[in-house]
């Protein structure tokens, strides 16, 4: 099984970058940068841009120059948690066992510092593909810009909030799961995958295994959440089946996931299977 802790010297280097790229050009405000690092390390696995530096290295060893999307995709990331957390959302108190950002610093520097990272994140890309001058990094910078967006992470949202009041069906459960939870975790492999130079053939095959394992990863979660509350009120796949069925879902979802990275023979998908099935085993 993979083990984050294998991968310490990539969190490490993930950790480095982000402090840097939150310090450089802000010293004019402290506060927002305070508010900035408060957010970014709380604890969080790194997960996604973990996947973007290993999906790089599939193709090429210097992973420093697939750096811009990994802290991209991990600051869209933290800046969507910052904004699912407020009142108006999600209302917690807590994250990660810390107060969360609305409730240690006003709801007005929460919104303010999601979207300080929102922007802080395409200035990244947008500084790598002005210095690279290639066609990948305005490719890789278009999965992750597409990921985030309506038509990804902040669709699929909208559509949870409205599950909320309406009864979704279980094709809308579904787009909720592709565009919530999958887009980023496809965004965060086809971003790296692109930077170093994956072919067309190779993109739509991850493109298809980032799907799938990120709705495997979803169900896994609304598993683990029926399993400490069964009472909880929102559109899940269990709502519509039992935990025996959605077990066997995930097992589909992640057997075909692995399945195509096995067909990958070209390529060391060694990191992505064991990812896989680590993730549809996790208990927290």
């Amino acid at each position: 099984m993979t083990s984050f802790k294998d991968f310490k010297e990539y969190l490490d280097l993930i950790d480095h970058y982000l402090k840097e790229t939150i310090k450089a050009g802000n010293n004019y405000e402290n506060h927002l940068q305070e508010t900035m690092e408060y957010c970014l390390f709380t604890g969080g696995k790194r997960l996604r841009p973990l996947m973007t530096l290993k999906a790089y290295e599939m193709y090429h060893s210097y992973i420093h120059d697939a750096m811009p999307y990994a802290m991209a995709i991990e600051m869209i990331h933290t800046y969507s948690l910052i904004h699912d957390d407020l009142p108006a959302m999600d209302n917690d108190d807590f994250r990660r066992g810390k107060p969360t950002c609305h409730k240690k610093f006003g709801e007005a520097m929460a919104i303010l510092t999601g979207d300080a990272l929102l922007n802080l994140a395409f200035q990244s890309i947008f500084k790598e593909a002005i210095s690279s001058n290639n066609n990948r990094a305005a490719r890789a910078g278009y999965e992750i810009a597409k990921a985030s967006g309506h038509s990804g992470m902040i669709g699929g949202q909208v559509l949870d909030i409205k599950g909320e009041d309406v009864k979704m069906s279980e094709d809308q459960l579904f787009q909720m799961y592709r565009g919530k939870t999958a887009a980023l975790i496809q965004a965060s492999i086809l971003a790296g995958a692109i930077a170093g130079g994956a072919s067309d053939d190779d993109v739509v095959a991850l493109r298809l295994f980032g799907e799938k394992l990120g709705i495997a990863y979803q169900l896994q979660d609304d598993l683990l959440d029926y399993q400490e509350d069964s009472e909880i009120d929102k559109s899940t796949y269990l709502s519509f089946h039992g935990e025996d069925e959605t077990r066997e879902m995930i097992r589909e979802l992640s057997d075909g996931a692995i399945s195509i990275l096995q067909n990958l023979k070209h390529l060391d998908t060694k990191f992505f299977q064991n990812l896989t099935r680590e993730l549809i085993h996790r208990e927290v």
